[in-house]
C-alpha cells in the first residue's frame, strides 16, 4: 500500500503541471471562441489533431523504451540508454523538419492551411522540438525528479498562454491605442497564426531551459542497444500512432465525412466541446506520468508480488476518475461557460466524451502486462483493433449524424479495447483486480449521476448545485467506510501491516 501511496504522491505533483498547465491551456478556449469564428477554430482544432499524431510517430515509443532499458539487467548503464535515445531522436527530428520544408506546399494544402505556409513551418519545428524534449522529461521522471518536471512543464505553459494574450488581446488593442508600439512588427491580419507561434517560443524556451539534462555526461550511440531498443518501441509506435488516431481520427476525417458547407464550423463546435472533458484527460496524463516509471520500478524490487500494487492502482485510478466524472457532469451548467454560448450546442457530447476517455485510462492501466512481459506487439493489436472500430463507426455515423457520430465512435472503441485487453491480459499475465469493489463504486457512482440528473433537479440552480454538492459527499464518504481511510490519514504515512 505504501508504494501506491509512493505513485499517488508522484501523480500529485506531475498532475500539478498537467492539470494546472492544462486547466490555463483551458481558459484560452474562451479567448479563442470568442475572437475566431468557429470555421476558424475549426482550422486549429484539425492541425493540432495532426500535430498530435505527428509527435506520437517522431516520439516512436522511445519514451517507454527508455524505461525498459534504463532498467533492464543486461544494460547496467542507464545513460548509455538516454544518450542513444536522444541522438535517435535528435536525427530523426532534423529528418523530419527539413521534409516537411521540402514538400511544404503539399503539407500546407494537407493540414488545411492553404495560402498561410508559415503556419505549418513553425509546427513543424514545435513538433521536432516537442519529440526531442520529450526523452530530457521522461529523464527527470526516471530519476523521480517531479519538482523540476513540473516547473518547467509549467513555465512552457504559462509563456504559451502569456503570450496568446499579448499576441491576441494586447496588440490588437494597442494598434488602436497606440499603434507605434507595435505596428512595425504586429501584423493584423495574421489571426490564428499567433496560437502557432506562441507555442513555438514556448517550445524553443523549453529546450533552452533543459540544457542541464543534455550535458554534463557523455554522448554515446550504441549501435546495438539501438537497434534492441527499436524492436521493443516498434510495436509502441504502432500503439501510439494507432492510439493517438483513436483520439483524433475523428476530426480529421471530419471534413471529408461530413457533406456540409459548414463542416469546418461543427468541427469547431466539436472540438470546443471536447476541451470540456479535459479535465479527465488531465488526470489521466498525470497518472500516466507517474505509472510507467512506478509499474518498471516495481517489476525490479517486488517482481511477482508488485502484482498486489498494479491491482491496488486500478482501484484508486477508477475511485478518482469516477469522481471526477461525477464533478464535471453535476457542474456542467457553470463550467459550459469556459467557451462561448454559440458552442453550446455541443454540450451533449461531453458525458460520452469523457466515458471514453475514462476507459482509455482503464486501458492505459491494464497495458502493464504486455509491457512488462516484453510482449508490447498486443498493444498494437489492440490499438489496431481499436483504430478499426473508429474509423469504421465515422464512415458510418458522421455523415448522418455529424460529430455525434465522433463521440459515439469514440466510446465503442475505447470501450473495446478495455474489454480486449483485459480479457487477453487475464488470460497472459494474471492480475487480480477488485473487480468487486470496482463494480461497487461503479453503480454508487452511475446511481449518484441518475439522482442528480434525471431525478432530484429543480428550477433553481442553487439548490440544483446545492443537492449534486450532498450527492458527491455521500460518494466520497461511502468511499472513506469502505476504504477504511481518512482525510487526515492522506497527511501522514500509511503503515505496513505487520
Amino acid at each position: 500500500m505504501g508504494s501506491v501511496k509512493s505513485l499517488a504522491k508522484d501523480t500529485a505533483i506531475y498532475g500539478m503541471s498537467s492539470i494546472v498547465g492544462r486547466f490555463l491551456n483551458w481558459c484560452l478556449v474562451p479567448l479563442y471562441t470568442m475572437m475566431f469564428p468557429a470555421a476558424e477554430y475549426g482550422v486549429v482544432t484539425y492541425v493540432y489533431s495532426v500535430v498530435a499524431l505527428a509527435l506520437i510517430i517522431l516520439t516512436y515509443g522511445m519514451e517507454t523504451g527508455f524505461f525498459r532499458f534504463a532498467n533492464h539487467e543486461r544494460w547496467h548503464d542507464p545513460m548509455q540508454v538516454y544518450s542513444t535515445a536522444l541522438t535517435s531522436l535528435l536525427g530523426s527530428g532534423v529528418i523530419f523538419t527539413v521534409l516537411v520544408l521540402v514538400f511544404l506546399p503539399q503539407c500546407t494544402r494537407f493540414m488545411e492551411c492553404d495560402g498561410h505556409e508559415s503556419y505549418v513551418v513553425m509546427m513543424a519545428v514545435c513538433v521536432a522540438i516537442d519529440a526531442f524534449t520529450a526523452l530530457p522529461f521522461s529523464y527527470l521522471r526516471y530519476k523521480k525528479r517531479p519538482i523540476r518536471f513540473a516547473v518547467l512543464k509549467l513555465v512552457n505553459i504559462g509563456l504559451n498562454i502569456g503570450l496568446n494574450v499579448v499576441f491576441i488581446l494586447l496588440c490588437p488593442w494597442l494598434m488602436k491605442s497606440a499603434p507605434s508600439l507595435v505596428d512595425w512588427w504586429y501584423v493584423e491580419d495574421f489571426g490564428i497564426g499567433y496560437i502557432f507561434l506562441a507555442n513555438l517560443i514556448a517550445s524553443v524556451t523549453t529546450l533552452l531551459m533543459l540544457w542541464p539534462e543534455l550535458h554534463g555526461f557523455r554522448w554515446r550511440f550504441c549501435g546495438q542497444l539501438w537497434r534492441e531498443m527499436l524492436a521493443y518501441s516498434a510495436p509502441l509506435l504502432v500503439l501510439g500512432v494507432a492510439g493517438i488516431m483513436n483520439q483524433t481520427i475523428d476530426k480529421l476525417l471530419f471534413p471529408t465525412l461530413y457533406h456540409q458547407p459548414d463542416a469546418m464550423a461543427q468541427l469547431g463546435i466539436y472540438g470546443a466541446n471536447y476541451k470540456i472533458a479535459i479535465v479527465m484527460v488531465m488526470f489521466i496524463q498525470a497518472f500516466r506520468f507517474a505509472y510507467e516509471p512506478f509499474i518498471f520500478a516495481q517489476n525490479k524490487q517486488q517482481g511477482a508480488s508488485a502484482d498486489r500494487s498494479y491491482s491496488d492502482a486500478m482501484k484508486w485510478f477508477l475511485i478518482a476518475a469516477f469522481l471526477i466524472f461525477l464533478f464535471v457532469m453535476f457542474y456542467l451548467d457553470i463550467i459550459r461557460y469556459f467557451i462561448s454560448p454559440k458552442y453550446f450546442s455541443g454540450l451533449k457530447v461531453v458525458p460520452i466524451v469523457m466515458i471514453a476517455e475514462l476507459m482509455f485510462g482503464v486501458f492505459f492501466n491494464l497495458s502493464v502486462w504486455y509491457k512488462l512481459t516484453d510482449k508490447t506487439v498486443w498493444g498494437m493489436w489492440f490499438s489496431l483493433f481499436g483504430l478499426a472500430i473508429t474509423i469504421g463507426l465515422n464512415v458510418a455515423l458522421v455523415p448522418r449524424y455529424g460529430y455525434m457520430g465522433c463521440a459515439w465512435a469514440a466510446f465503442c472503441c475505447y470501450g473495446a479495447m478495455m474489454l480486449a485487453s483485459y480479457f487477453v491480459g487475464q488470460w497472459k499475465h494474471p492480475i487480480k483486480y477488485p473487480v468487486k469493489q470496482i463494480a461497487l463504486y461503479f453503480v454508487l457512482a452511475a446511481a449518484l449521476y441518475v439522482v442528480g440528473e434525471y431525478i432530484l433537479v429543480f428550477h433553481n440552480h442553487w439548490v440544483n448545485w446545492g443537492v449534486r454538492a450532498v450527492l458527491l459527499a455521500i460518494y466520497v464518504a461511502t468511499l472513506m467506510r469502505f476504504e477504511k481511510f481518512s482525510f487526515r490519514s492522506l497527511l501522514h504515512p500509511i503503515k505496513k501491516p505487520a
